[in-house]
């Protein structure tokens, strides 16, 4: 997010100074890490939560339209960049990975049978293919069907246009350029405290190897920590956020490194949430490319941690409960009763329990060819809803204060694949009196900025073709 802004920001107002803070000794290490997210490249293609089925039986497809439009932005912008050639090759953070919607029993493929008809017509989602023949799918998936005996309805649905991404990669890369091009980037600082000073922000920085502490003024902060976020919006008294809370959910997944079991699963599988479980819980098997090496994940497996990042602090959590947001804790646990009640089946769960589950996609899979791993920490946002806690959704939260100057980002993923999106309306509603002198700039940079490609299928048939050569996206 924050290597997105600064790219964007360089753009339109080149004239600026541009610090950037983080205080472990590397970038794209928390969130952002290839090892910490999906590593998917979201665009509504294959995943059910963004197709919910309404209460009379019929489908809304406005959540992968949305997020689809999302991502379209984000290739934008990472092509522009790798045709300018700050980038390096593209195919060292993306490459052209198929993604497909898997559903087992009747309900399941129902619903996949909905989702198929309701988007297969539409410009964002052409070339969708749905099977149930078991050749097909053998063909299409063998990891997963060759040789599978089904007592249970299956049917799958194919769109070759995915991608997997090395958000981690994307970063580090994203930095160097804005390195390169005169901005300020400190790796081992961190911000303990910021304030408001007149027109400007005060942050007290900590230089972790110097161990001293300096003071930085500035006139605009955007706050890009994670799971750090919120403490440091509590220290800084912003009356927006003065009532929330955070509550941290860490992710788990079964990993996979063997060639033959890799070369068989070219793909990102997707299904959908067990009756009753929340949409964060939807399993998925993925071919994952970290640092250049391919490997098969399958979960989540969702795990607890009381901090709020994955190199966090044991005190994170208890430290950020006070007096204004106790209340609305307690009413999200008790409003969310489906969330703990699968929280506690997670942190119960055997090896044995995670191995079923895998197998419902690899039904021959064996324990030994799969390590369990700890993905990244993610902190859901709490507040009052309707006079009441709750967890305000799974995604991201942009939040920008009243004093002006400081735009925080809450919330977990999907963020990275929408970030050049989120980024958006970051500077919009940061700057809303000088956006409108940017958009000439930010429309050379993103032809489709303030144009849903769902209305030019012209311009999305042209951005297509550009932006995939530019990133060496061969779909075949």
């Amino acid at each position: 997010m924050s290597a997105t802004l600064g790219a964007l920001l360089r753009r339109i107002r080149p004239d600026w100074s541009l610090l950037v803070l983080e205080r472990l000794d590397g970038l794209g290490l928390e969130s952002s890490s290839g090892w910490n997210n999906a590593g998917t490249g979201h665009a509504g293609l294959c995943e059910f939560n963004y197709t919910p089925l309404t209460a009379s039986g019929s489908i809304d497809v406005s959540g992968a339209i949305a997020v689809n439009e999302q991502f379209q932005l984000s290739r934008q912008l990472w092509a522009r960049l790798a045709e300018e050639g700050t980038l390096g090759d593209p195919t060292g953070f993306i490459r052209p990975v198929p993604h497909y919607a898997f559903a087992h029993g009747a309900a399941g493929v129902a619903h996949l049978r909905l989702r198929h008809a309701a988007l297969r017509g539409h410009p964002l989602f052409e070339g969708m293919e749905l099977t149930t023949d078991p050749a097909v799918l053998a063909r299409w998936l063998p990891l997963m069907f060759d040789g599978r005996s089904e007592r249970e309805p299956v049917a799958v649905c194919r769109t070759r246009g995915g991608t997997d991404v090395d958000y981690g990669v994307l970063t580090r890369r994203l930095f160097a350029a804005l390195a390169g091009d005169g901005a300020d980037v400190r790796t081992g600082h961190e911000v303990r405290a910021l304030r408001r000073d007149g027109r400007s922000w005060l942050l007290r920085v900590r230089d972790l190897h110097g161990a001293r502490d300096h003071v930085v003024r500035a006139g605009f902060v955007f706050l890009g920590a994670g799971g750090g976020t919120l403490p440091l919006l509590q220290s800084a008294g912003v009356p927006e956020t003065r009532g929330y809370g955070g509550f941290p959910i860490s992710g788990r997944f079964l990993r996979a490194a063997d060639p033959g079991l890799v070369a068989r699963h070219h793909a990102k599988v997707y299904s959908h949430a067990e009756p009753g479980a929340p949409s964060l819980s939807v399993p998925h098997l993925d071919t994952r490319v970290v640092d250049g090496r391919a490997y098969l994940m399958f979960g989540p497996f969702a795990a607890f941690s009381p901090r709020f990042l994955k190199r966090g602090r044991l005190t994170d959590l208890p430290r950020s409960v006070h007096a204004r947001n106790a209340g609305t804790l307690l009413g999200a646990a008790r409003h969310h009763g489906d969330l703990v009640r699968y929280l506690v089946g997670q942190l119960t769960q055997t090896p044995g329990g995670r191995l079923r589950a895998l197998r419902r996609f690899v039904p021959d899979a064996r324990a030994r060819d799969w390590e369990l791993v700890t993905a990244g920490q993610r902190v859901q946002v709490v507040k009052r809803v309707n006079g009441r806690g709750s967890i305000a959704g799974f995604g991201t939260e942009v939040v920008t204060s009243s004093h002006g100057g400081l735009a925080p980002l809450l919330g977990a993923s999907p963020g990275a694949s929408a970030s050049v999106a989120i980024m958006l309306d970051v500077l919009e509603r940061a700057f809303p009196d000088d956006v409108r002198d940017w958009r000439p700039a930010l429309r050379d940079l993103l032809p489709s900025y303030g144009v849903p490609l769902s209305q030019d299928p012209a311009l999305l048939r042209d951005l297509t073709r550009r932006t995939g050569t530019a990133l060496g996206l061969d779909h075949g």
